[in-house]
């Protein structure tokens, strides 16, 4: 059985391009690796790039998403299966739970948010998998120097706290992190 990899990302269509490319390598490498991607949905932003990477290098999309998104008209074609939800909460533990691992890509509110609630699962210990954090061209660096002033502070409960994601920067990285995990 498949490995499934979710990705937090942004769902907007005006992210600049080199974001955008970024999801759609991401999706084939998931694709050429053979884990499926686990994602919101959407069809468009990083969202939409990473589920026409995936497809379109032969790889499986799963898409969980709110039946509110889906009346808005946000809900992906195409998608190799879909989950529907009541409510935002609900995706996101779909979302947690339908996968073996968390990729999180450049993205707003919304993608920090899904970060931060699976970073306090895992603290306490309702989330075992990794959480990796895609630092692309220095996006994360401000919120990797935060956490490390919150851990300098004393502002994370238990030892190894810091240690609850890593930060990559680099498709090898990534690559590398899959093969070991599958």
């Amino acid at each position: 059985m498949s490995k499934k990899l979710c990705i937090y990302c942004a769902s907007s269509a005006d992210i600049a391009d080199k974001y955008k490319q970024t999801a759609y390598e991401i999706g084939a490498i998931c694709a050429r690796t053979g884990w499926t991607l686990v994602n919101g949905g959407g069809s468009a932003g990083l969202m939409g790039a990473s589920s026409d990477g995936c497809q379109q290098n032969g790889g499986r999309v799963v898409g969980i998403i709110p039946q509110f998104m889906i009346e808005r008209g946000w809900l992906r074609d195409n998608l190799d299966e879909v989950i529907v939800t009541t409510d935002m909460a609900q995706r996101k533990q779909q979302l947690r739970d339908k996968s073996d691992a968390v990729v999180v890509l450049p993205g707003g509110i919304g993608t920090m948010e899904e970060f931060f609630e699976t970073i306090v699962q895992k603290q306490l210990g309702l989330y075992d998998k990794p959480i990796i954090l895609f630092n692309q061209d220095g996006y994360y660096d401000h919120l990797e120097a935060w956490l490390n002033h919150c851990h300098a502070e004393q502002f994370f409960r238990y030892e190894g706290d810091e240690r609850l994601w890593q930060c990559i920067n680099s498709m090898d990285a990534l690559r590398q992190l899959l093969k070991d995990m599958a």
